[in-house]
């Protein structure tokens, strides 16, 4: 068996704890290594239905154990193969505005390029990137860095998954390398820097890990949530920051929530990342998602009429990537009717391919905020008036009757058997504080996406 053989297998069998077994087996069953060569790892697919699915869906996580397993590897490629051989596309002319279709023709993927020196993805640039309400801050941010980079640092964006922070500071770290071709930039994820940390210390190495970290003039680091609770990473995450933060070098960090409610950061490292800016990622409301599906569509040659794109701006709240997939869905049956999809056959489009929101239990809700702010969740139904109780308990009670619209005797009743006064007082007290309180809002945000309302 070759090494990109074992190396496949070793990654189906962590793939296979993670996800559905109905998933595995349409998805991963049928598929093989082929080879690896030149940082490409390539596995072959049974069909470009499963190819399209695999990189939609699930290129990151096989993208993230790949590169666990080997650092030089950097993108993945997914070929069609049967018994063994290739199957050769369909050639078209690119000049053309007429597609050619066909069950076996290639799909129009943006090809995976990473840049060795800067680890950076080109394929993520400000031409694709919609800017709305929902980014619009973190988006300004970014453009202050490029055209003078340290003028905020560190910079950190968060946000719930899907987003598009990742998209964003790597745009921002490919429009940096091209405007300054004397600074060194380099994109690593939180995780991918651990691995090169432990990798170090195995190989007695730590010295070469240290001097090529410190050594750029730009370091932008994604999901610094992973940090949480491990104490040896936090150090020397803490020594690289200051180091780089002394000689003037611009750093870029992005997380999934507010340094304030990691759990595990150390105060230090919370007190480097408040000393620049800190700007949220949101949700996109129904202007963004419109114009999102608009670009989106137009990039990838997909026609969709008004009616469509206001049906599913209207009725998709979910994040960027969801967004995406629906689109890539809609791409493919487009193709396969060599038409236009209507209104009526996004509807069921939708309805098969897109899960339904999850109903929260009250009990598991109260769990979720009181885990956002490190708190017991049995503190809640307390009677307790302490302060910082009281307060998440407020928000609590919000955040049921605005979002999940119940009751305010029932509220009170499950909170702890509370009056139903109690709750209008909380709620109007919070509804107040929102309107001058920007962290309040920001909070409210967070729990939002945590909460998928």
């Amino acid at each position: 068996m070759s090494t990109a053989e074992n190396t496949w297998k070793t990654v189906l069998t962590e793939v296979e704890l993670e996800i559905s077994r109905p998933n595995f087996n349409t998805w991963f069953k049928k598929t093989f290594a082929i080879k690896q060569d030149d940082g490409i790892f390539y596995v072959g697919v049974p069909n470009e239905f499963n190819k399209e699915w695999l990189h939609t869906k699930f290129n990151d996580m096989i993208l993230e154990k790949l590169s666990s397993l080997d650092p030089t590897i950097t993108s993945v490629d997914y070929l069609v193969k049967k018994s063994g051989v290739t199957e050769t596309p369909e050639v078209t002319n690119k000049k053309s505005s007429q597609r050619v279709v066909g069950q076996s023709e290639v799909l129009p993927l943006e090809n995976i390029e990473v840049d060795k020196s800067s680890n950076l993805n080109t394929r993520y640039s400000f031409n694709s990137f919609v800017v709305g309400p929902f980014n619009e801050l973190a988006y300004s941010a970014a453009q202050a860095i490029i055209k003078k980079p340290g003028v905020y640092n560190p910079l950190f964006i968060y946000g719930a998954t899907g987003l598009g922070k990742t998209h964003l500071i790597q745009a921002t770290g490919n429009k940096i390398q091209k405007d300054n071709e004397h600074l060194s930039v380099f994109y690593t994820s939180s995780e991918k820097f651990s691995q090169d940390y432990v990798n170090a210390l195995k190989n007695n190495r730590i010295n070469l890990f240290k001097n090529k970290y410190r050594g750029y003039d730009v370091l932008i680091m994604d999901d610094i949530q992973f940090f949480s609770g491990k104490e040896k990473l936090q150090e020397e995450l803490f020594h690289l920051f200051n180091i780089l933060y002394d000689k003037g070098k611009q750093i870029i960090f992005s997380s999934d929530k507010h340094p304030n409610y990691i759990v595990g950061l150390e105060d230090r490292l919370r007190s480097r990342f408040s000393a620049g800016m800190i700007v949220d990622v949101t949700k996109p409301d129904y202007e963004s998602r419109a114009a999102l599906l608009k670009t989106k569509a137009t990039q990838q040659k997909i026609p969709l009429s008004d009616e469509v794109v206001d049906f599913l701006a209207t009725n998709l709240e979910g994040n960027i990537r969801e967004l995406e997939g629906i689109l890539n869905a809609i791409g493919i049956q487009t193709d396969l009717r060599g038409r236009k999809v209507s209104v009526h056959e996004v509807k069921m489009l939708i309805k098969n391919n897109v899960k339904p929101k999850k109903h929260l239990a009250i009990e598991e809700i109260v769990k979720m905020i009181a885990e956002f702010y490190s708190l017991e969740p049995g503190k809640i139904y307390d009677k307790t008036r302490k302060k910082e109780i009281v307060y998440v308990r407020q928000i609590v009670m919000y955040i049921l009757r605005e979002y999940f619209n119940i009751s305010y005797p029932a509220i009170g009743k499950e909170i702890g058997g509370r009056d139903h006064t109690t709750v209008i007082h909380s709620y109007e007290k919070v509804q107040e504080h929102l309107k001058d309180d920007p962290n309040l809002q920001q909070e409210i945000d967070q729990l939002r996406a945590i909460l998928d309302v």
